[in-house]
């Protein structure tokens, strides 16, 4: 029997202990320390929705965290989603209690009048106008439809607690703004069946027909008939019109509908809708399913695609099924159709000069449809322009490849223009993102300005991070910049571009200030300021903070970005936090490259290890972990020398500064993170003591494939083996923390990863501690959660890493 930690109420929730109870001991939810206490309870500044036209900013405000009570409202764990069954919206979905509107470039700003009591907002869409914002608001028993006027500044409601949005999004607006196209809750739903008090009727069986059905280890699947059924019921939905005024009518039949899109002139819909036969082995988006044009009066047209259930695919990440896919609206054009097609069958194994075609198929949909382009790898996205102009992405995961195509979508006959070859990962050569305008249709295109467009880079490079814009000519394919950010002191972001006014729209922020909005005149060394919103982290927004970089023993470039603790005195040693995620490569050029700012601002969000600055310790965060395999060899082929090689380096860089006493480092990770630190503990003596939090151990039990991983178990059991902590618990003789939510939905990181490899450690007798949190998932929510994560690491980062026994 495992060890438990009892997690009462809030209610009952206790002060703070003076140290770590035993592991039997009972333990209510604990606070850390004051100086790491006062770094969670802040209040948060507002996200920030601008229209195109830059006239107004919606500001949306939310709480920082859940409490535990909101994640421990009943929730059904069905196909892939997590279901709240009595409101009808996903059980994990983010609120925002406030709105307010400040039209650009005034201070005044105006709170939205006419909101519901206690508001529970989501699903923020502007109208095609930008003349309004509709919304929904979760009441005790069901989803609202709300709309803002913004040049009133006033919300009213539009329908009752009838809409599900189990589905995502239950609202699409009309494209002339009149109202909306509503999923709602159908009449003949059938009564829930409670599977905890069910009695079964048989057996649960599931076959295997020969075909291979290398899945990877998918949370929430359906388990039984009763899932199916009770699934079937959540998702599906009657589509009515909504109006305005509020008026509701009918659409269209019940059926477990998906996404739906008006065209681009608002006379058809493609709505997606699910089907039987369900599967126990894949989330509900490879169930069966039927994409279809609908006029928009809810007439149907025609049947675009019918997928069938997807249980098998070919090996490897690029692996695709066969059929139309991505199936949607061209946006420069009123109702055309594009879809995508695989010409290697979905088989990356296979050779073919080109993986994938685009074709198009305008209204009425009865025609033959007509190709737009190939491309070498496999498709990614089209950014529309005009008849003449478009561009087409690709991308290869083997080989990190992308390209970029410019063609004529009026004319196959001519030959693209490959116009981007690189290595994604290679951030020095990245040409940014083209800037685009919403065209008559309200879509965004490419901004054409004389067969000019403009690119967004983020410039990073060798000699640090300077933003640029850049004119492309479409013509020549010749670049030429026109602005460069200079800042060495803060970050200037390029949000966007305004081709007519010559205007930038940027965010600038530095360690210190919070990131606010500003207008950049081209040819005008001013800013106007948009927002003005304050660093709710004063304590520390004094510390000093830089990107450090050092070499590996093969000489890879190494970055790190280190913080010196608050009481910082120079020639004093300090214990030191490293914290990082390991990332693979197939190139050390680009896993080289420095893409860290030490302008950036200084965000303590939950999972941070900067809170401890506070605490006299040195942190060196998001320290690069690369594992690159070069040519024919896989990354995690030598994947634990690397690692080892690249905590060394960074413990030896800071140790060089004289910062560091280096027998008190701990190590710290989160997901893929955790499963770093058990590694370094397990076979190196580099640690004082480590935090391995949402992890996964024992990697046979994640056996088609993890992270980046695409051999299987049975290809390569030596890799498998010799990266799994859990075959190595033998070797672990560093105090451990393990943390991990009960809930955890994330693909591979079952919570029971942490429970096995926790016993197996406790049977072999290491120093390691357990705490599993309730109801939390792969990322933590709850505000007692987040407290008493806290307080257990910095407990046990005082135990045994600041207060290291002598040995």
């Amino acid at each position: 029997m495992r060890p438990k930690i009892l997690l009462l109420s809030a209610a009952m929730m206790m002060a703070t202990s003076a140290s770590i109870a035993a592991n039997n001991d009972a333990l209510v939810y604990q606070e850390p320390s004051q100086e790491i206490k006062e770094l969670v309870d802040v209040k948060l500044a507002p996200y920030t929705l601008i229209d195109d036209k830059r006239e107004n900013m919606l500001l949306i405000y939310r709480d920082g965290y859940k409490s535990i009570a909101d994640l421990s409202i009943k929730e059904m764990r069905l196909a892939g989603l997590r279901i709240n069954p009595v409101t009808n919206i996903g059980s994990r979905v983010t609120y925002f209690n406030e709105v307010k509107i400040q039209p650009v470039g005034k201070n005044k700003i105006k709170t939205v009048s006419g909101l519901p009591t206690n508001p529970r907002l989501t699903n923020f869409s502007w109208s095609p106008n930008q003349k309004y914002m509709a919304m929904t608001h979760t009441t005790e028993t069901g989803v609202e439809l709300w709309v803002v006027d913004i040049k009133k500044a006033k919300a009213r409601r539009l329908t009752d607690a009838t809409l599900n949005a189990n589905m995502g999004n239950p609202i699409d607006w009309l494209q002339d703004s009149s109202g909306f196209i509503v999923k709602m809750l159908p009449e003949n739903r059938k009564p829930l069946i409670n599977t905890e008090q069910a009695v079964p009727v048989g057996p649960t069986i599931s076959v295997s027909d020969g075909k291979k059905a290398q899945n990877r280890t998918y949370q929430d699947l359906l388990k039984n008939k009763n899932d199916e059924f009770n699934f079937e019921q959540l998702a599906s939905s009657s589509l009515r019109k909504v109006t305005l005024r509020g008026k509701v009518t009918d659409w269209a039949e019940p059926g477990m509908y998906g996404s739906i899109t008006f065209s681009p002139d608002g006379n058809y819909v493609l709505v997606a809708e699910y089907d039987r036969p369900f599967s126990y082995l894949v989330p509900y988006r490879r169930f069966p399913m039927t994409s279809t044009v609908y006029t928009k009066r809810g007439k149907i047209v025609t049947d675009i695609e019918k997928v069938p259930l997807i249980e098998d695919l070919p090996k490897g990440f690029m692996a695709t099924r066969e059929g139309k896919r991505s199936i949607q609206w061209r946006d420069d054009k009123p109702a055309t159709l594009t879809f995508v097609e695989a010409l290697d069958g979905g088989d990356p194994a296979k050779e073919a000069a080109f993986r994938d075609k685009v074709s198009q198929l305008p209204a009425p949909f009865d025609g033959k449809p007509s190709l737009l382009v190939k491309t070498q790898n496999r498709y990614a996205d089209i950014i529309w322009g005009d008849d003449n102009n478009a561009i087409a992405v690709d991308y290869w995961w083997n080989t990190r490849n992308t390209k970029e195509y410019l063609f004529n979508p009026s004319d196959a006959s001519q030959k693209p223009i490959t116009i981007v070859d690189r290595n994604y990962q290679d951030r020095y050569s990245d040409p940014g993102n083209i800037v685009t305008k919403r065209n008559q249709y309200g879509r965004s295109v490419m901004d054409i300005d004389n067969a000019q467009v403009y690119l967004l880079g983020d410039g990073f490079s060798k000699d640090g991070q300077f933003p640029f814009l850049d004119k492309f000519d479409l013509k020549s394919q010749k670049s030429e910049r026109l602005y460069r950010s200079e800042y060495t002191d803060r970050i200037e972001d390029l949000r966007d571009f305004d081709v007519d006014t010559k205007q930038l729209l940027v965010r600038i922020e530095s360690s210190s200030d919070y990131p606010n909005y500003y207008f950049r005149k081209m040819g005008q060394n001013k800013l106007q300021q948009l927002t003005d919103f304050e660093n709710p982290f004063k304590s520390i927004q004094d510390v000093q903070k830089e990107v450090i970089t050092y070499k590996r023993d093969d000489g890879l470039d190494l970055t790190g970005t280190l913080y010196l603790p608050t009481d910082y005195q120079e020639g004093k040693k300090y214990p030191m936090i490293l914290w990082a995620y390991p990332r693979e490569y197939k190139d050390k050029s680009s896993a080289g490259q420095n893409t860290q700012n030490p302008n950036e601002f200084t965000y303590p969000f939950w999972g941070s290890p900067i809170y401890w600055v506070k605490k006299g310790y040195v942190v060196l965060d998001d320290a690069a972990f690369p594992i690159v395999g070069e040519g024919d060899e896989e990354p995690n082929d030598t994947f634990r020398t690397q690692l080892v090689a690249n905590a060394k380096a960074a413990i030896d860089a800071v140790d060089k500064r004289g910062l560091i006493d280096r027998n008190r480092v701990a190590v710290g990770g989160h997901s893929y993170g955790a499963f770093m630190v058990a590694n370094l503990l397990s076979h190196s003596d580099l640690f004082a003591a480590g935090i391995a939090r949402s992890g996964a151990y024992n990697r046979t039990l994640t056996p088609f494939g993890f992270q980046s991983e695409e051999r299987s178990y049975w290809e390569a059991p030596e890799v498998y083996y010799t990266m799994s902590p859990f075959m190595h618990a033998d070797k672990m003789k560093t105090p451990l923390l393990i943390v991990h939510g009960d809930s955890d939905n994330n693909s591979g990181t079952y919570p029971m990863q942490s429970e096995r490899y926790f016993n197996a450690l406790k049977g072999l007798g290491a120093t390691a501690r357990l705490v599993m949190l309730p109801k939390e998932s792969h990322g933590y929510r709850a505000k007692e959660s987040i407290m008493h994560l806290l307080w257990e690491q910095d407990q046990w980062l005082e135990k045994y890493v600041k207060n290291k026994p002598a040995k």
